[in-house]
């Protein structure tokens, strides 16, 4: 199952469509079976848009003001023998593997934890859970509105492949986003890279 992980897409008003930025957005989303949105979408049309590409969940942001039956506060989804977990806000991402899951998940014994808010992609392997921010494809790092990242997420029965998927660069404005992989078979971590470089087996804390 293929899972594209996408947030913070609140568009700022010059922009009425992620089909503006280019064809990076659209043809990422093309290629999975399930998108799931990290919240702050900023207006249902935005949903509309996504779910032409695929099957839609979102997790409600502070700036979505609005209801819609695929917005929840958070998203709880069990696929092919993982439990995946969804919130906007984790409250600081480098807070102990255990106190994120209380906060926000308590009782659900997540094995990949989803956030977003902080338009900072982020990919960990903490404490036998993985953590994924996607940072944001329009407005990563809070810089000006530009190409940046969204997250892939390949599950199958005690395998997972994870990684930040940058999306180009923007005439003009350079995308500060880095590529970043990890792949766990088993519950072990068999390979991790970042910026396209294999780094050590040991668990993944990068900031």
């Amino acid at each position: 199952m293929r899972i594209g992980l996408i947030s913070d897409t609140h568009l700022p008003s010059l922009i009425h469509s992620l089909d503006e930025l280019g064809p990076e957005v659209g043809d990422f989303l093309s290629s999975v079976d399930l998108i799931m949105h990290g919240g702050d979408i900023s207006r249902p049309s935005v949903l509309d848009w996504m779910e032409a590409y695929a099957p839609i969940r979102a997790a409600r942001g502070n700036h979505d003001v609005f209801d819609d039956p695929r917005l929840q506060d958070r998203q709880v989804l069990d696929a092919e023998g993982w439990k995946i977990v969804m919130a906007h806000d984790l409250r600081r991402e480098d807070r102990p593997m255990a106190e994120i899951v209380e906060r926000d998940f308590s009782g659900l014994d997540p094995n990949i934890v989803i956030g977003g808010d902080t338009h900072v992609e982020r990919l960990e392997y903490r404490d036998g859970v993985v953590l994924i921010n996607s940072g944001s494809p329009n407005l990563l790092h809070h810089k000006e509105t530009r190409l940046g990242t969204v997250a892939l997420l390949e599950i199958e029965e005690h395998r997972l492949h994870a990684e930040i998927v940058p999306l180009g660069h923007t005439e003009g404005a350079p995308n500060p986003g880095i590529a970043r992989h990890i792949e766990i078979v088993e519950g072990r971590l068999i390979s991790a890279s970042h910026n396209g470089v294999p780094v050590p087996l040991v668990e993944i804390n990068s900031s």
